[in-house]
C-alpha cells in the first residue's frame, strides 16, 4: 500500500478502493493491530476476527449518516481505524488516550456507547424508530456476536423489531465464542446454520411465481402455507427462528471474504423490512497465537508479538484464589455448585468446571437468568456460588433483590473486579456494587483484603443461611496466610490511634496503612480498622466516636460505606474518601487514584489539612 493507515483520510478513502486494495488493507490493519495492542494491551482476538466485516460495513454504508452500533464494543478497534483514529492507537486505553470501546465524545462515527453485551439491537430499534418518526433516510445496523445472542435482551429486541417491521439490519458475527466457549441451545442452533441450505432464495422464487398467477395466486399461496412451512423447516432448520421473528434471513456468509460481505450488505440495503445477516468469522484470524488460544488474547496486557507471551504475567490473583477455594469446598460438600455467565476462565472456575461438571453451570451472557437459576438451586437444597464481575452483576439487580434476598436464600455472590479496573474504563469499573447491594434486606457483604481472608470468608459465607456477597478487586492479592479460617463476621482493628481512625474497606486497607505512616510524619497518630464486613454494620471496633473517623472505599461515595457508617454510628466528625458521583474514565488504577484523590499521599494531605484547620 502506498500509504500507512495514519495517512489515509478514512472513511472516504475506503470508498475509492477496489477489491484488491481492500484485501491489502485487511492485511495492513491486522499488522497494525498486532503492533499496537502488543504494546498497550487490549482486546485483540475479537478485532482480528472482524477486520473484513468492518471494512465491508464502511464500504457499503455511509457512516455516520448510517448508524453502526457495536454490541459490547470491544471489537470496535477496526472501526476506529477506519474512521480516522489510527494515529491515536499509541495511547489506546491509556489515560487521556482513546478508549477501547465506542465513545461519543471521540468521534461522530461512534453513535452509541457500549460496554455490556446484548444491547445493540435494542439501541438500533430505538434509533430506527426515531428515524421513521422524523422521516429520515438512513440505515441502522447492529453488529452483535453469537455470545451476546445468549442474552435475553437481544431476543426481546429481535421480537420488537420483527413486530414493528421497521428497517433494522442485524449482523450476527458468529465466531463460535464469547469470552468463554458458547454454550446452550442457541449455540448449537447457530452451529447448524453454518452448513444450512439457502432457503431464502427458494422462498422468494416461490412467492414471485405465485404472484404472477392471476386471481388464484393469493389463494394458492395461503393453501400452500403449511407445505411451505414444512419445506422451510426441512431446508433451513437454522434460519427459521429469525424468519419467524419477522426478519429476512441472509447467510451464512464467509466473514473473511470482502466480496461476499459487500454483496450481502448491498442486498440487505434493498430489503424493505428487518434483515438478519449471519456472518461466520474466526476469532484471532491472521495471528497464529490468537487463533490457537483466542481466550488468552480476548483481553490481554502487553505481550511479545512473536511468542505471544505476556510481558508482565500476574501472580496470585483474587480470582485464582477464589477458584481454588471453591474447588476445595466442593470436594468437602456435595451441595456446593458454581454458576457463572460466560466467564469461566476469567473468574477462576476452569478447574471447578473440569472436576465437577455436574455442579458447574455456565449460563451464557445472561446474568439475570444466572442469578434466578442459582436461587432455584438454593431453594432446592444446593449451595450455589455465583461468580460474576461487579459491573456485570448490575444487570441482575432485580433478580438479586426479588429472587434471592426476598426469600433469604443461601446464595453466595463472588463479586469479582469490584472497584476500579483501569484501562477498560467507565463500563467496566465495579464502583457501584456496595451502593446497590447495601439497601437489600437479608444481604451480607464481605470485603477481603488478602488471599487468606477471601478463603476464610468463602467458607464463612457457605455456612450462612442467607445471601452473602464477597466483593474483591481485579489483580494480585497479598497472601494473608495467617488469616485463613479466622474470619468470624467482625471487622478487625489493626492499629489504635489517639487522633484519628481510618476505616478501610477491603483492598483499601493497604492504602490506609500507607496513610497512617504519612500522617505519623505530620505528628498525627491514626489507627486503622480493616472493614471486612460492610453489612451488617459492625461497630465493635469503634473506640472514640468523637475523634476524626476517616472512611475509604473503592466505591462511589453516594450510597457507599462512608454514608452508611455515618448514618448508623452517629459519629459527626467523619471524612469519607470514595469515587465521585460521575463515570470514571479509563486509565491505570494508580493514575485514576491520584487524579481523584484516592491515593495515600492525597488522602494524607486532606486529613492533615483537617487537623490544621482545627488547630
Amino acid at each position: 500500500m502506498s500509504k500507512t493507515l495514519t495517512e489515509y483520510d478514512f472513511p472516504s478513502d475506503l470508498k475509492k478502493m477496489d477489491e484488491t486494495e481492500l484485501e491489502l488493507l485487511s492485511y495492513e490493519i491486522r499488522d497494525f493491530l498486532l503492533e499496537k495492542v502488543s504494546k498497550t494491551g487490549g482486546h485483540l482476538a475479537s478485532n482480528l476476527g472482524i477486520v473484513e466485516l468492518t471494512i465491508a460495513l464502511h464500504k457499503v454504508f455511509e457512516s455516520p449518516k448510517d448508524k453502526i452500533i457495536w454490541d459490547v464494543g470491544h471489537q470496535s478497534y477496526v472501526h476506529k481505524i477506519l474512521t480516522g483514529r489510527a494515529k491515536d492507537f499509541d495511547h489506546l486505553r491509556q489515560m487521556d488516550g482513546i478508549s477501547g470501546f465506542p465513545k461519543i465524545k471521540e468521534s461522530e462515527h461512534d453513535v452509541f456507547e457500549t460496554g455490556h453485551s446484548s444491547t445493540s439491537i435494542s439501541a438500533a430499534a430505538g434509533m430506527a424508530a426515531a428515524r421513521d418518526i422524523k422521516g429520515e433516510d438512513s440505515e441502522v445496523i447492529a453488529v452483535i456476536g453469537d455470545g451476546s445472542m445468549t442474552g435475553g435482551m437481544a431476543f426481546e429486541a429481535l421480537n420488537n423489531v420483527g413486530a414493528s417491521k421497521s428497517k433494522v439490519i442485524v449482523v450476527l458475527n458468529d465466531n463460535g465464542m464469547s469470552i468463554s466457549r458458547n454454550i446452550g441451545g442457541l449455540s448449537q442452533h447457530l452451529s447448524k446454520l453454518r452448513t444450512s441450505k439457502g432457503y431464502i432464495r427458494f422462498k422468494k422464487a416461490v412467492k414471485r411465481s405465485l404472484d404472477q398467477i392471476p386471481v388464484i395466486g393469493d389463494e394458492i399461496s395461503v393453501n400452500l402455507s403449511h407445505a411451505k412451512d414444512r419445506v422451510k423447516y426441512a431446508l433451513l432448520s437454522g434460519g427459521v427462528i429469525f424468519e419467524e421473528l419477522g426478519f429476512t434471513y441472509l447467510g451464512p456468509v464467509n466473514g473473511h471474504s470482502i466480496a461476499e460481505l459487500t454483496e450481502v450488505l448491498e442486498t440487505a440495503k434493498n430489503v424493505s423490512g428487518p434483515v438478519f445477516i449471519h456472518v461466520i468469522t474466526q476469532k484471532g484470524k491472521g495471528y497464529r497465537n490468537a487463533e490457537a488460544d483466542p481466550n488468552k488474547f480476548h483481553g490481554i496486557g502487553p505481550f511479545d508479538s512473536e511468542t505471544g507471551a505476556v510481558l508482565s504475567p500476574s501472580g496470585m490473583t483474587y480470582s485464582k484464589v477464589f477458584g481454588e477455594e471453591a474447588m476445595e469446598l466442593a470436594k468437602e460438600d456435595p451441595r456446593v455448585a458454581a454458576v457463572t455467565a460466560a466467564m469461566c476462565d476469567a473468574t477462576g472456575l476452569s478447574q471447578f468446571a473440569g472436576s465437577f461438571p455436574a455442579r458447574f453451570f455456565d449460563v451464557g451472557i445472561a446474568e439475570a437468568h444466572g442469578v434466578t437459576f442459582a436461587a432455584g438451586l438454593a431453594r432446592a437444597g444446593m449451595r450455589p456460588v455465583v461468580a460474576i464481575y461487579s459491573s456485570f452483576l448490575q444487570r441482575a439487580y432485580d433478580q438479586i433483590l426479588e429472587d434471592v434476598c426476598l426469600m433469604n436464600l443461601p446464595v453466595v455472590f463472588a463479586v469479582d473486579r469490584a472497584g476500579i479496573v483501569g484501562a477498560d474504563g467507565e463500563t467496566h469499573h465495579g464502583i457501584f456494587d456496595l451502593s446497590y447491594l447495601m439497601p437489600m434486606p437479608n444481604m451480607t457483604i464481605l470485603t477481603p483484603c488478602s488471599a487468606g481472608q477471601l478463603r476464610s470468608m468463602l467458607r464463612y459465607a457457605l455456612d450462612q443461611n442467607g445471601p452473602v456477597a464477597i466483593r474483591y478487586p481485579r489483580g494480585e492479592c497479598p497472601d494473608g496466610k495467617d488469616e485463613e479460617n479466622s474470619f468470624d463476621g467482625k471487622n478487625i482493628r489493626l492499629y489504635s490511634g489517639c487522633d484519628a481512625d481510618i476505616w478501610a474497606v477491603g483492598k483499601m486497607t493497604e492504602t490506609a496503612l500507607q496513610i497512617r505512616k504519612l500522617l505519623a510524619e505530620k505528628g498525627i497518630d491514626a489507627g486503622v480498622v480493616d472493614v471486612t464486613c460492610v453489612k451488617p454494620m459492625d461497630l465493635s471496633c469503634l473506640e472514640d466516636p468523637d475523634k476524626l473517623i476517616v472512611t475509604i472505599e473503592d466505591n462511589v461515595l453516594t450510597g457507599g460505606f462512608g454514608q452508611a457508617f455515618a448514618a448508623v454510628s452517629g459519629c459527626r466528625n467523619i471524612l469519607s474518601f470514595g469515587w465521585p458521583d460521575k463515570f470514571i474514565e479509563h486509565g491505570s488504577c494508580g493514575e485514576l487514584c491520584r487524579k481523584y484523590g484516592m491515593d495515600a499521599v492525597s488522602a494524607a494531605e486532606r486529613i492533615g489539612e483537617r487537623f490544621e484547620r482545627k488547630a
